[in-house]
């Protein structure tokens, strides 16, 4: 495989309900920012204000295509509620029909 698709990943608040999620990721696939989304449960276990924090939250990842990568990260930057919000991404091969898809 060498097709390079990208993945970018975020969390949200796990005060948020499914709704709001769902119409928070749906709002990238409108735009055509991501072609999928994948969005679980998870609990984050950090350092703030010199304190051990352990919160549910959401995890959202992101499918996307090498064009639409940088304002994918603008657009969940500007959007993010979190004051610091965590947003990783990589690169990653792909098969031929899924690289296609997302790059459609």
């Amino acid at each position: 495989m060498e097709k390079i698709i990208w993945i970018v990943q975020t969390s949200l608040s796990g005060d948020l309900n499914d709704a709001e999620i769902g119409s928070w990721a749906q709002a990238f696939v409108d735009s055509k920012l991501a072609a999928c989304i994948h969005v679980t449960r998870s609990r984050s276990i950090y350092r703030w204000d010199d304190k051990i924090q352990s919160t549910s939250e959401w995890q959202i990842q992101f499918f996307t295509s090498e064009e639409s990568k940088e304002e994918l990260l603008i657009r969940i930057k500007s959007h993010h509620p979190y004051d610091l919000p965590s947003i990783v991404s990589w690169p990653t091969e792909s098969t031929k029909e899924y690289f296609e898809w997302v790059n459609r």
